[in-house]
């Protein structure tokens, strides 16, 4: 039995076709865990939900932003985006089962795995969130996308404001903040206030804002941190931290990391395949 991580996927469903032959994975046998973004801008999201979902318990998701975009176009709460490539999807006749399937997945998971813990999210953690935290914060967003108000939460969660989390917090404001730290985040100052509005590598952050990950005293840091989300980052491996977001649309690869299999060791196999369907760069 084999555990993977795999970064995002934003509709490459030909790419993770060939990542799957060669990771030799067994539904009945492996689990695989995807950061998030599985759609957009590719060419088949819906190729890449009906196999998701088709694995059942052995594909376990995260709702990434373009996947939270997809659910409000659907619902008429945004409009599409002109790069957007999800008309087959918003088209399809499973597209509402696809739709209905994409909003139970959560927004973050932790993994207990021999002597490790491992939280999985799409973007980034907010420097005062431990990683309990972050689970019990994701589990709000997620128990409101599951509820019969979910759409609303839809038409509410879009804005940079507030930029830094407060415990006193509530309503659309506080699941705003939940949202944009999980989905959204790259860049915050060392006191937690988020900067949406870059996505550039980590060596043109402005003076007095870095990467989430290196905000000293990051409360999350007894995790190992597993994200996507930040392409031109690129693959980032440290003993608390693993990035798998490697362009894979964009020209880059499709990579995923073999979980340890033996307890006592955290050494990650990181296995890659190049994207046939490359797109131009894009946020």
């Amino acid at each position: 039995m084999s555990l993977y991580l795999i970064g995002d996927l934003q509709g490459c469903n030909g790419a993770l076709q060939h990542l799957l032959n060669k990771l030799a994975f067994s539904p009945s046998r492996d689990t695989l865990f995807f950061l998030g973004d599985l759609v957009n801008r590719g060419p088949d999201s819906a190729g890449v939900l009906r196999r998701l979902m088709g694995y059942g318990a052995s594909a376990q998701c995260l709702l990434g932003n373009h996947d939270l975009h997809l659910l409000a176009v659907a619902h008429g709460a945004r409009k599409p985006g002109r790069h957007d490539t999800l008309a087959d999807l918003l088209q399809a006749p499973d597209g509402p089962a696809l739709l209905e399937w994409l909003r139970q997945q959560p927004m973050a998971r932790l993994l207990e795995l021999h002597d490790h813990r491992y939280l999985l999210v799409h973007a980034g953690v907010l420097p005062s969130w431990s990683a309990t935290k972050t689970i019990a914060l994701a589990d709000e967003v997620a128990t409101v996308l599951r509820s019969a108000d979910w759409t609303d939460l839809l038409r509410q969660m879009y804005g940079n404001s507030p930029a830094a989390w407060d415990d006193g917090l509530h309503g659309a404001m506080r699941l705003r903040v939940i949202i944009n730290a999980l989905t959204r985040l790259r860049f915050c100052s060392a006191s937690g206030q988020m900067d949406l509005s870059l996505s550039d590598n980590p060596t043109t952050a402005p003076v007095g804002l870095m990467p989430w990950f290196d905000v000293p005293g990051r409360q999350s840091e007894d995790a190992i941190v597993a994200f996507g989300h930040w392409s031109t980052l690129g693959l980032l491996e440290r003993d608390n931290l693993l990035a798998l977001d490697t362009g894979c649309v964009w020209g880059g690869c499709l990579s995923a990391a073999r979980l340890p299999a033996q307890p006592g060791t955290h050494r990650h196999e990181i296995i890659q395949v190049s994207c046939p369907q490359a797109q131009r760069p894009g946020p």
